[in-house]
């Protein structure tokens, strides 16, 4: 026995679909005060005081919200009668409203509907992306002097060849970032990284130094899509509350990958002396990476809802019915401005970002420098071949899972804030003020147990703390740069990335030559008395943060 449907009432309007009402917002928690923009708005064709900041967070019953309804909410235009109120904005609705489109009850398409299980899938994944290209970028570090006798070139072009791809990595993601705004993070991800995949190829069978060092500068600047956009892939599916944790594997990856690099291809060069084979199980590495990753649904909320504005325009024939970065087309130079100019117009003017960026730059610079300390210190004490200078960086990996067990308590500690008062981005430091003390203490470590007679286990050890102080800090400044700067965050991460990336490609220079110069003891505690006036930085920022910002108009 079939069931009859029943009849909806009929529509004065026919071909208009139901939208929320101010009663129904109100009880979403729409109020007459927008709260700030969360991390991943989209700058891209952003107005300057959106009126519907929560669109791609919020839930309605609709999945439509007509803009002059929010104009009432937001203006607390009244009306005497509620009830009444509805039903004559229901009659008022016409082809003239614009409505923005938003996620549904339990819409299965919102990222924070995901189940845990899956969230925590996609961010593993994420995580490994950035550990596949931070690999990518230190591999040539396990094999220099491949370099040297294949291409007939000295130490420092054959280094060249690891800092190029760095360079990369500054300048990617001025492209990829504005582009995953309008496109999507997915087809940003699947684009760049089948052109990493590629250009592997000529890196192995380059002929001269000139296009091995030109192939290895497009696979940075194509594979940085994974270390610009990834954090922005956990912010997609994890809520505030709940995404400290998540980040801290992020913050891990760039970090560790690159330590896998000289471990891997130093067994390759002692076992094979073959500078090809780097570049063709890195190919394969990416190749897996961009499976997983291609395999993952689009993540971003602007683009998810921007396509289904796009679908309810289509099968409604509704041109208004849109998302509100749909209200502005950007031009050309919009999209420049957003995506260079305020970036390194923040690095000019915010002297809180200079400096939460100086210490990261630091921290990253000093990571690559151990990349290049590291055979000179075990070459010259012991003798050590590739395959067994590699093995010294495992402590590195060790001291950077120490830090992963130390972050869910301080992200407790975070969260007893949270629920106490109001919190500050300067809460956010307590994971550097834990770290930056061990940075210079694995220097001070190094430099002092760089002697023949003492065992190898003395300088190895070093890297324990540093991997441990290393991963907190990154961690901390990174959720203290987007708390301080809400509303521009992602400009924040751009200025932050490429001053990284610029101090990662800029140290492996010259500390070959540093320690020959100063000897192994003196190169490693010049380092270390640096990070040492650097922890002032985090402690100083946790104390006078909240003036210095005020003082400068940093961040909220």
């Amino acid at each position: 026995m079939s069931q009859s449907t029943p009849h909806p009432p009929e529509d004065p309007h026919p071909g208009i679909l139901r939208t929320e009402t101010r009663a129904s917002l109100q009880n979403q928690g729409i109020t007459q005060t927008p709260p700030p923009l969360d991390y991943n708005y989209p700058d891209v064709g952003r107005q300057d005081n959106p009126i519907f900041p929560e669109e791609y967070t919020v839930e309605t019953s609709t999945g439509l919200v007509p803009e002059q309804t929010l104009e009432r909410i937001r203006t607390r235009q009244s009306h005497p009668d509620n009830s009444s109120s509805e039903e004559e904005e229901d009659r008022e609705k016409s082809r003239d409203t614009v409505e923005f489109v938003t996620f549904t009850l339990h819409d299965p398409e919102n990222p924070f509907n995901w189940s845990r299980t899956y969230r925590w899938y996609v961010t593993m994944i994420a995580s490994l992306l950035v550990v596949c290209i931070a690999y990518g970028s230190s591999i040539v570090t396990g094999g220099l002097g491949l370099i040297e006798d294949k291409y007939h070139v000295s130490l420092e072009v054959a280094i060249l060849t690891c800092s190029i791809m760095v360079c990369g990595f500054a300048v990617g993601p001025l492209l990829w970032s504005p582009l995953s705004e309008i496109i999507g993070r997915r087809p940003v991800y699947i684009i760049s990284l089948t052109l990493y995949l590629l250009f592997n190829i000529p890196c192995a069978l380059a002929p001269n130094i000139g296009g091995l060092l030109v192939s290895r500068f497009l696979c940075g600047v194509f594979s940085s899509s994974g270390l610009s956009l990834a954090g922005g892939t956990i912010a997609d599916i994890w809520p505030l509350e709940d995404r400290g944790m998540a980040i801290a594997f992020f913050a891990a990856a760039p970090y560790c990958g690159p330590v896998i690099g000289p471990i891997v291809c130093g067994w390759i060069s002692v076992g094979t002396h073959r500078l090809d084979l780097f570049f063709w199980t890195n190919l394969a590495f990416v190749g897996a990476v961009l499976l997983l990753v291609g395999s993952i649904p689009e993540t971003y909320a602007p683009v998810i809802l921007k396509r289904r504005a796009a679908s309810l325009r289509k099968s409604t024939n509704n041109p208004l019915i849109i998302t509100e970065q749909e209200k502005t087309k950007p031009s050309f130079r919009d999209i420049l401005r957003t995506s260079l100019i305020r970036p390194i117009t923040m690095i000019l003017t915010e002297p809180v970002l200079d400096l939460m960026c100086m210490y990261i730059v630091l921290i990253y610079a000093m990571l690559y420098a151990f990349f290049f300390a590291y055979p000179v210190i075990f070459g010259q004490l012991y003798g050590y071949n590739d395959g067994q200078i590699g093995l010294m960086f495992i402590p590195i990996l060790i001291g950077a899972a120490f830090s992963l067990i130390a972050t869910p308590y301080i992200e407790k500690h975070f969260r007893r804030i949270c629920l106490s008062r109001a919190p500050t981005p300067e809460d956010r430091l307590i994971g550097a003020l834990i770290g930056a003390p061990f940075v210079p203490i694995s220097l001070f470590i190094l430099g002092a147990t760089s002697y023949k007679h003492i065992i190898w286990v003395g300088p190895a050890s070093s890297g324990i703390a540093f991997g441990f102080g290393m991963v907190l800090c990154y961690y901390a400044v990174n959720n203290y740069i987007i708390d301080s700067y809400q509303k521009y965050a992602a400009s924040a991460l751009a200025a932050k990335v490429f001053l990284r990336s610029g101090g990662g490609a800029a140290f492996p220079l010259f500390i070959t030559q540093m320690y020959d110069r100063l000897g192994l003891q003196w190169a490693s505690w010049l380092l270390a008395f640096l990070g040492v006036g650097m922890v002032f930085i985090p402690y100083g920022f946790y104390v006078f943060g909240g003036r210095v910002r005020e003082r400068f108009n940093g961040g909220k």
